[in-house]
């Protein structure tokens, strides 16, 4: 075996090397030189000082704004305080034991880390599931003249939570546990060993088919008939230069949510596959921490590909900053929301893009 199994940890090196020491106790730079540590303090340091700004920003511009608070925001509403999870209670940790180099909270802070962490994006994740269902109801009109309202976000909420939980829970209660991954500064499900008294193995199985596998899923389908819907859309009306445009502009936003969704959890998931089916082969830690720190990195991406991007949040961010003044000359705060959309027929780019 190419790793060292102890209690509540597992570290990716052999014990014949006489080096590991409990990554509770001290600090592991046996696995990775001190700089890199410093680096992981850097990088996670860079997420908190832009991405909690942001999702903050996306709190206040929607509180303030009326025009913002309808059904179909509510999901971003709950993806930037999934973010904002993450950014206060996984990434503050991660970066004092980063720069400390070893988890210096202990097992009891380990397994509280692993569970916001996971919950964290685990509600990011699932918010990005509704937030592509929605948009194909709208859109797509499956079920009709389905008129979508406030208590069907809500329900849409409730269900990411929900799933979030069911994913993040079980490792506090016997089904998995939650150890130091990496270089054992920060903590994630354990999907290294085969310890038979925790049931790891059916618990990666599970994680991986519903928490990751059926998302892919969802988001593929409900993004691809949205992007074959406006087409068709765009087909009938072929002399209109904005319709053509709304198409590409349309395109374009979903190719970036499914590439934003893809790069942020297909690294880590991988990865943390390819170790649990190779049990015992040789890795390094700085290959596991790379993909888990993609994963973290939504964090600001998320905010940037489906509000920033967005010209009505986005010109609500600008006057809202500026003092109630747009600088660039766009709508302004008072401006109707109909300003702020191009038609495609009756499908709007609005209600593709998150808004």
């Amino acid at each position: 075996m190419n790793g060292t199994e102890g209690i509540n940890f597992y570290v990716p090196l052999s014990n014949k090397t006489g080096l590991v020491r409990s990554p509770f106790e001290y600090p592991q730079y046996y696995l990775a030189e001190p700089w890199k540590y410093k680096m992981v303090c850097c990088y996670i340091f860079f997420l908190i000082s832009t991405g909690l700004p942001i999702n903050l920003l996306t709190l206040l511009v929607t509180f303030k704004h009326k025009k913002l608070r309808q059904p179909l925001n509510y999901i971003l509403v709950n993806l930037a305080v999934a973010d904002l999870f993450m950014a206060c209670f996984g990434f503050t940790v991660t970066f004092y034991t980063a720069w400390n180099g070893y988890f210096i909270f202990g097992p009891i802070g380990c397994a509280i880390e692993g569970f916001f962490a996971t919950l964290g994006g685990q509600v990011a994740l699932w918010s990005l599931v509704v937030l592509a269902i929605e948009r194909y109801i709208v859109v797509c009109k499956p079920m009709g003249n389905f008129r979508f309202s406030s208590s069907h976000a809500l329900m849409g909420i409730a269900f990411t939570w929900v799933m979030s939980l069911s994913c993040a829970c079980p490792p506090l209660f016997g089904w998995s546990r939650y150890i130091p991954e990496g270089m054992q500064c920060s903590c994630g499900p354990d999907y290294y060993t085969l310890n038979p008294d925790y049931h790891n193995e059916s618990y990666v199985v599970y994680m991986f088919v519903i928490h990751f596998v059926i998302p892919v899923v969802v988001i593929f389908f409900s993004y691809g008939r949205l992007i074959c819907k406006v087409r068709e859309a765009a087909a009938q009306q072929q002399e209109s230069a904005s319709t053509q445009k709304a198409e590409k502009e349309v395109t374009r936003m979903v190719i970036l949510m499914v590439l934003g969704f893809m790069l942020a959890w297909t690294p880590y998931a991988v990865v943390a596959f390819w170790i649990f089916t190779n049990k015992g082969a040789d890795f390094s830690a700085t290959l596991m921490s790379v993909p888990a720190f993609f994963s973290k990195s939504s964090s600001l991406y998320n905010p940037i590909i489906y509000v920033l991007m967005n010209k009505q949040f986005r010109n609500c961010m600008i006057t809202t900053i500026c003092c109630g003044k747009n600088p660039f000359g766009d709508d302004d705060v008072s401006s109707t929301v109909s300003q702020s959309k191009t038609e495609v027929s009756s499908i709007s780019s609005s209600q593709v893009s998150p808004a």
